[in-house]
């Protein structure tokens, strides 16, 4: 079992940055995701990362949010600059055993095993 605890969500201004972090209790042969949920939506894949070093993000996101990952930290970062308000919603990360970075994983939030408990990021005007 995989444990993921998300934070450094919170309050910023469009235009503004804001970093998450995603601490995992294991951090071999990984591949995380990040989503979002809006009230209202469905959960999203935003961006991935794997231990073999491939990265993916969603085309909305990809000239403005970096992914990367601390291994000696079992943390997997997501660098959120130029925020819009588009992008105010719940993250998650989330893992499955077997898993690629790619374009399936971040269409796959119902393939996910494993899920922090989110944290939430509001962007105001």
């Amino acid at each position: 079992e995989v444990q993921l605890v998300e934070s450094g969500g919170g309050l910023v201004q469009a235009g503004g940055s804001l970093r998450l972090s995603c601490v995992a209790s294991t951090f071999d042969d990984y591949a995380i995701g990040w989503f979002r949920q809006a009230p209202g939506k469905e959960r999203e894949g935003v961006a991935c990362a794997s231990s073999d070093g491939s990265k993916y993000y969603l085309d909305s996101v990809e000239d403005r949010f970096t992914i990367s990952s601390d291994n000696g930290k079992n943390t997997v970062y997501l660098q959120m600059n130029n925020v819009k308000r588009e992008d105010s919603a719940v993250y998650y990360c989330a893992t499955t055993p077997g898993i690629r970075c790619g374009s399936s994983l971040l269409r796959g939030a119902h393939a996910m095993e494993y899920w922090g408990k989110g944290t939430l990021v509001t962007v105001s005007s």
